[in-house]
């Protein structure tokens, strides 16, 4: 039970830190869940990550595997409940809180700050998650090249990941 509680407050936390989506929670789902409560590694995080990517809908629901590995089906959907609730409820009440403020003279400004903080916070979990996946020369040079494919071209993201996943494994077998 405690186990229970304690994702339940992780990822009640986590979820308020998503602003700018789930990467700007990043660090913080990291330090949590690789070095104070033990419960993945970082490898292993990155790999739910990644495959968060590729499935259908939200990218964090990959929270749900970690709550998984640490507590079963239980721990899924406490984690799920506890990343789902706290963000839809805080957006709610400021979503109709901020229509009100429609004619405010300091909401452009507003937006602007949480706008530069947004990608300040998905700039550093970019960074926590390349300290990493970048290991070597191969994947940096991979992580470049899945960039400029991606800038350059409307290129479904999908096919970057599961190319990159056949790659490795080509590496390995040789």
């Amino acid at each position: 039970m405690k186990q229970l509680l304690d994702l339940a407050t992780v990822f009640g936390y986590i979820s308020l830190l998503t602003v700018g989506g789930g990467m700007a929670a990043f660090p913080e789902l990291k330090n949590l869940t690789v070095d104070v409560h033990h419960w993945v590694t970082f490898p292993e995080l990155m790999h739910y990550y990644s495959l968060g990517q590729l499935a259908p809908g939200p990218n964090m629901m990959m929270v749900a595997s970690i709550g998984a590995q640490v507590a079963g089906l239980p721990g899924a959907a406490v984690v799920l409940v506890a990343f789902i609730l706290p963000t839809g409820l805080l957006t709610f009440g400021i979503g109709r809180l901020w229509n009100r403020l429609a004619d405010w003279p300091w909401r452009p400004s507003v937006q602007r700050g949480l706008g530069a903080v947004s990608v300040g916070l998905v700039l550093a979990g970019g960074i926590v998650l390349a300290r990493g996946a970048l290991t070597n020369t191969l994947t940096v040079a991979l992580a470049v090249g899945v960039f400029a494919l991606l800038i350059l071209t409307k290129i479904n993201p999908a096919i970057p990941i599961v190319a990159s996943g056949l790659m490795g494994i080509a590496v390995y077998l040789i």
